[in-house]
């Protein structure tokens, strides 16, 4: 292969490509880490009485856009109520 300047490789930057590569090691292993304090922090909300299977779904709701959230309710309340899983609307009026 034509080397051109001294690490590059047919026109590819050595230097700069090792640059984004450590990187992008740094921040995985970043990553890593923040992924272990935070299942000690679901440990110790267990240990403290937490469901931790409910508190991943709020953090997941607390995350969505209010459009996205406000229609998977919609949706969820139409399929539960198709199910028979809650009172339909016109058998409570009815009553």
């Amino acid at each position: 292969m034509a080397e051109t300047k001294a690490g590059d490789v047919a026109g590819i930057a050595g230097a700069q490509l090792k640059q984004y590569i450590e990187r992008i090691e740094r921040l995985a292993e970043e990553i890593k880490a923040l992924q272990e304090d935070q299942k000690e922090v679901y440990a110790e909300a267990k240990g403290n009485g937490f469901d931790t299977k409910i508190m991943r779904q709020i953090i997941r709701i607390r995350k969505m856009d209010k459009d996205d959230l406000d229609e998977q309710e919609t949706l969820l309340d139409i399929y539960k109520r198709a199910l028979g899983m809650l009172p339909d609307f016109e058998s409570e009026a009815a009553q």
